[in-house]
């Protein structure tokens, strides 16, 4: 059988687990491309990311749907979080259930193991349990790792690995491959690396610099809106500009001095950062223009939140 009649597998596969276990940071290293935000502060995911990697030689397309953290829910957003976990995880044809090495195992991933084992016996979705940030621990550190992982459930393979230096990445995705249906073609096209259109992709690169050194609070608290992206007129043809107009929403007057920094030194810094990476992502150059406003406890508000998208 010539290579062009080979069947393909292609399905998608969720990576799950508690808030910060390196979920978005694997997606990245997988995809081989940056598609989710990351960040050293819990709860930065808020939608449901797709990165696309497709392995020609292999016939095989994986599409990663990162989640946020499944956690205890203290706000309305945060339950909506969770729920928009549960119902992607009854989507997909297999999950990584990831599960740092820096951190002992805990109530979080005996939570999330307990509905993965509920989601097995009612779904048969297989499970593989995947110990991330295995370069931030010695081997003996590793090795008990694995085994409470092993302690933990019923998982289909366990899989160390380094996103952050690429150690085992390829063997995560070999192992999330094997589980998908067959398929007489790739879902996606093969040079596509993500479905999120560009407005979600810049707001996340805008909430992605906006998150960087501040304060535990203020992660939960922020929300970010394109208004517009509009061609700058009267630019010459071949050297476009964009002007990209973006909301930064946060709860309290307190958090917009935060992003604003003195004098605008904290939002100038935003600007920079977010504009390098949204350059990146449209291929032409960017007019920024960012405002930060307040929406007062948005996150309980059923209303504002769904202004803002969720």
């Amino acid at each position: 059988m010539s290579t062009d009649e080979m069947e393909w597998k292609a399905g998608f596969a969720c990576l799950v687990g508690r808030p910060n276990a390196g979920k978005s940071t694997l997606t990245n290293a997988l995809v081989g491309d940056k598609v989710a935000i990351t960040s050293s502060k819990p709860q930065t995911t808020r939608h449901t990311i797709r990165g696309i990697v497709t392995r020609e030689r292999e016939r095989e397309q994986v599409v990663l749907v990162d989640t946020p953290g499944l956690h205890k829910p203290r706000t309305l957003l945060g339950e909506r979080l969770n729920d928009l976990v549960r119902e992607t995880l009854l989507e997909v044809d297999v999950i990584g259930f990831c599960l740092p090495a820096d951190q002992r195992i805990g109530p979080g991933d005996t939570f999330i193991a307990k509905d993965l084992a509920e989601l097995q016996r009612a779904k048969r979705v297989p499970v593989v349990a995947v110990a991330t940030k295995a370069d931030t621990v010695d081997k003996e550190r590793l090795a008990e790792h694995l085994i409470a992982i092993d302690q933990l459930g019923d998982w289909v393979a366990i899989v160390p690995c380094s996103a952050v230096r690429g150690d085992q990445v390829d063997d995560v995705l070999a192992v999330l491959a094997e589980h998908l249906p067959p398929s007489p073609a790739p879902l996606y096209p093969e040079d596509t690396l993500t479905d999120e259109p560009d407005e979600r992709m810049i707001a996340e690169l805008v909430r992605e610099a906006a998150l960087e050194g501040v304060r535990d609070e203020l992660p939960h608290s922020l929300a970010v809106v394109v208004e517009e992206i509009v061609p700058r007129e009267g630019r010459p043809d071949d050297d476009p500009m964009l002007d990209v107009r973006v909301h930064v929403f946060v709860e309290r007057d307190s958090q917009k001095a935060i992003i604003i920094g003195r004098g605008g030194s904290r939002l100038r810094e935003v600007g920079t950062q977010a504009r390098a990476g949204i350059e990146r992502l449209l291929g032409q150059k960017v007019f920024l223009d960012l405002h930060v406003k307040v929406a007062k406890d948005w996150q309980r508000d059923p209303k504002q939140m769904q202004r803002l998208g969720f």
